[in-house]
């Protein structure tokens, strides 16, 4: 009489099939970091949102949409680009959530509405819990300054596509705006001002051409100090990206605004080129701010174009309000009350039928 052994059992006290922690996911870690990231995620309730961090789905309560006439739902999705790289060799993790939820929100208000719910996506090589629930952190602090609630996410380990230490984040986000409320192109006129607001720095694009000039080309460090910044280079470059959310929904209170355009991935002319209709051109003079000194250091260590830099870069402006000109003294009342800096850039005109577009002139202010 034969018998058939069990090639699953233990030889010698040691299991020999495959499993899920032999092929590098930790399932133990990632339940920890949970645990670690839920202190930051109630920081970020609102009241409308139901249940807590966990399930399978946020809830949002959408009876608190009933005060709307007509409620417009507007929805986002973004990344913060290979800023997370240097965050990853400088060990910084918390800073870099800034950057999500202001390329997520600050898409969301150009049209007027108010943020209301994000989820985030953390892909990493290896979970190090510690490491996750710091970049959740700086996403809950993120949304606390964007004024909306972070109601879940994924985080995801993928051993042997990414290194133990490699990590990438994503999120995406829902806001709401009345429908006669909402901004954009058809409300703008000729003589309106372009109301600029100071970006925090390199803000979250053009990293790519940032890293090649600097690393590769001019094999400058991370942890090099740089006189003109005051502080190191990497300290410089990891600058979060300034969220604008509430300052613009504050400005949307207290005087009258046409449009919003966020500078980002494109330049200033690009973006402000979105919301200009046809038949109408916005001029904003260059001689009415002086760029940070990091966009000086990448256009001359790289020789890059002024164009190319440009068109890459945000060169020191964030958000873009357009207003009626006799509105434009209440609004920048408004955001230096708020402490954002912000100026006058120049104005809307009239073009040629079906011209439309932005256009940069003079030079930029020493």
């Amino acid at each position: 009489m034969s018998s058939v052994s069990d090639q699953s059992s233990p030889a010698a006290g040691r299991p020999s099939g495959a499993s899920y922690a032999a092929a590098g996911v930790d399932i133990e870690a990632g339940d920890r970091a949970v645990e670690l990231m839920k202190e930051w995620v109630r920081k970020t309730q609102r009241p409308e949102v139901l249940g807590g961090l966990g399930g399978f789905a946020g809830l949002f309560d959408a009876s608190a949409l009933k005060r709307y006439e007509r409620p417009l739902l507007a929805s986002a999705t973004d990344g913060v680009g290979t800023k997370v790289d240097l965050a990853r060799q400088l060990g910084v993790y918390d800073s870099i959530g800034h950057d999500l939820v202001a390329m997520v929100m600050d898409d969301i208000v150009v049209c007027g509405a108010e943020p209301l719910f994000m989820t985030d996506y953390i892909c990493v090589g290896k979970v190090h819990p510690e490491r996750v629930a710091a970049i959740v952190k700086g996403i809950a602090e993120g949304c606390v300054l964007a004024g909306c609630a972070l109601v879940g996410g994924e985080t995801a380990e993928h051993p042997g596509l990414l290194g133990p230490d490699d990590f990438d984040v994503a999120g995406a986000g829902t806001g709401v705006v009345e429908a006669d409320r909402l901004l954009g192109a058809d409300r703008i006129r000729s003589g309106d001002a372009v109301i600029a607001m100071a970006a925090s720095g390199l803000h979250s694009n053009g990293y790519s051409l940032v890293r090649h000039v600097l690393f590769e080309r001019a094999s400058l460090s991370l942890d090099q100090h740089i006189e003109e910044f005051g502080r190191s280079l990497g300290e410089e470059l990891l600058e979060p990206t300034k969220i604008y959310s509430l300052d613009c929904l504050a400005l949307t209170r207290t005087t009258e605004v046409h449009a919003f355009s966020h500078i980002t991935g494109g330049g200033l002319a690009a973006n402000l080129a979105r919301v200009i209709p046809d038949g109408l051109h916005a001029i904003v003079d260059r001689e009415t701010w002086t760029p940070a000194p990091v966009f000086d250091l990448v256009g001359r260590t790289g020789e890059v174009e002024r164009l190319e830099l440009e068109k890459t870069l945000n060169m020191g402006i964030g958000m873009i309000a357009i207003v009626p000109e006799e509105s434009a003294d209440a609004a920048l009342a408004t955001l230096g009350d708020r402490g954002v800096d912000a100026w006058i850039a120049g104005e809307i005109t009239e073009r040629g039928e079906h011209t439309t577009g932005a256009a940069l002139i003079g030079d930029y202010a020493s």
